[in-house]
């Protein structure tokens, strides 16, 4: 999104498939905030804090009109992770959205264990009660073995699991979410 009129682009294409929460990575815009397009979309979004930081990485999400009518709160926590939470038509419950670009499989385990960190102190901050989203490019391969994660994710992976793979499926079992398409917090009966 770091390019000329490239927010306007994906503003038509979010109106085109009528999403009402879209989640980005790499936008590579610095610092955080909100922007609204002339169009009437919200963007929130997280970077790098420094302000003369590069130009990299960088999530946020792309409202419609209903999903800004519909929000509460919403946090930067750095260029990986931003976290919106929305009303939802259930009294008392909410709809928590996490946006995140997790490091590659490549980078050094320190990188890696501390966006982990940061992901869990926010989803500590979560109440079991409200549905809680997890998605973006979590950069993990989780194939098609569950051995050990049945309760956490099926078989319909690809390959086998790679180390940021089996990252997430921990992070996942621990906070009591599921592996499908996005990673879902289950609620308990």
């Amino acid at each position: 999104m770091f390019e000329a009129n490239k927010a306007a682009q994906i503003a038509r294409e979010r109106r085109a498939y009528n999403i009402t929460v879209l989640g980005l990575c790499e936008t590579r815009w610095t610092q955080s905030g909100q922007v609204r397009l002339n169009t009437g979309e919200m963007i929130l979004y997280s970077g790098h804090e420094e302000e003369d930081a590069h130009h990299t990485e960088g999530v946020a999400f792309m409202l419609s009109h209903e999903a800004q009518n519909a929000l509460i709160s919403w946090e930067a926590a750095g260029p990986r992770i931003i976290y919106a939470s929305f009303k939802t038509k259930k009294e008392n419950i909410k709809l928590n959205i996490i946006q995140c670009y997790a490091p590659t499989n490549d980078k050094d385990e320190e990188t890696k264990e501390d966006f982990y960190n940061k992901l869990q102190t926010l989803c500590d901050k979560l109440k079991e009660k409200d549905m809680t989203i997890l998605m973006g490019d979590l950069n993990a391969k989780i194939g098609s073995d569950n051995s050990g994660y049945e309760e956490v994710m099926g078989r319909q992976g690809l390959g086998k699991m790679n180390e940021n793979g089996e990252m997430l499926a921990d992070f996942c079992a621990f906070n009591n979410m599921i592996i499908g398409g996005s990673v879902f917090r289950t609620q308990d009966s």
